[in-house]
């Protein structure tokens, strides 16, 4: 092939593909660009726009320790807060037996870092309520979570509910897989006004693809009977089929919240 035939061919595979792309048939570069960062961005999933995340804190308390770990903690608990924000305090009555769960709000890594570094300095909290409670407790467990970015910590009506804390297990994939049905089956929920939405959280750390979702009734009873009329509500019954797909285990347990906790 001579010099002027390849010239040619270059200038006719030049023009098929500039009439390739009028007919857009493939795009353009920089739209495969932005096509590439709209997967990536919906890969990860949506997130809220600051640092500020939670740390959910779950203890195993022995049978015959818990009422005066319940004691300790509405006595001294007054020294943490000083440091970092207790969002709440709470422990199990329905689904689980001798546990509690306190969640923590901080602005970021670096925050947690220093709060830890300083309560492990301070002589009254390590003295006065640590090295007391330690030997009750049968297990510790903690999650670093973020609220979902459609959902504002919320706080009750009212002191004197109850709160039930709804763990699912989702499928892995993020948000970008199951988010949408997610929020369409939580907002189904809240439409049918038995129920008030605190907060719907999602694991950074912890087991991963976990949504925490907190709810505040009235009473069991009243959340009894809510539930029973959103199962027969239709569009809660459709919006959960969808989001049931994505679903692979879920549980609950009742909460009563402590003198010491903020959310009552």
């Amino acid at each position: 092939m001579t010099a002027l035939q390849t010239r040619l061919e270059r200038q006719q595979n030049l023009r098929t593909a500039l009439k390739m792309r009028r007919e857009k048939k493939y795009p353009s570069p920089n739209k495969q660009r932005k096509d590439t960062h709209f997967q990536i961005r919906l890969a990860t999933g949506p997130r809220q726009n600051n640092g500020i995340f939670y740390e959910i804190r779950t203890y195993d308390i022995k049978p015959a320790k818990m009422k005066e770990f319940l004691e300790l903690a509405n006595e001294h608990f007054h020294f943490c807060p000083a440091r970092s924000e207790l969002v709440g305090f709470w422990y199990t009555d329905l689904g689980a037996l001798n546990k509690v769960l306190h969640i923590w709000k901080y602005d970021n890594f670096a925050h947690r870092t220093a709060v830890r570094h300083a309560l492990a300095n301070d002589k009254d909290w390590q003295g006065k309520f640590i090295s007391v409670v330690r030997p009750m407790m049968e297990k510790q467990h903690n999650e670093v979570a973020y609220l979902v970015p459609w959902c504002q910590l919320g706080k009750p009506p009212k002191e004197g509910g109850v709160y039930e804390w709804v763990t699912f297990q989702m499928k892995p994939g993020g948000p970008a897989l199951w988010g949408e049905a997610f929020q369409a089956a939580i907002n189904a929920h809240i439409n049918t006004g038995y129920t008030r939405l605190i907060g719907v959280f999602h694991t950074e750390y912890g087991l991963l693809n976990t949504v925490h979702v907190l709810w505040w009734n009235e009473s069991p009873d009243h959340r009894a009977a809510g539930r029973h009329s959103a199962h027969e509500d239709a569009r809660v019954v459709a919006a959960v089929r969808d989001s049931v797909r994505f679903l692979e285990s879920q549980q609950n347990v009742l909460l009563i919240p402590m003198q010491c906790s903020p959310l009552k």
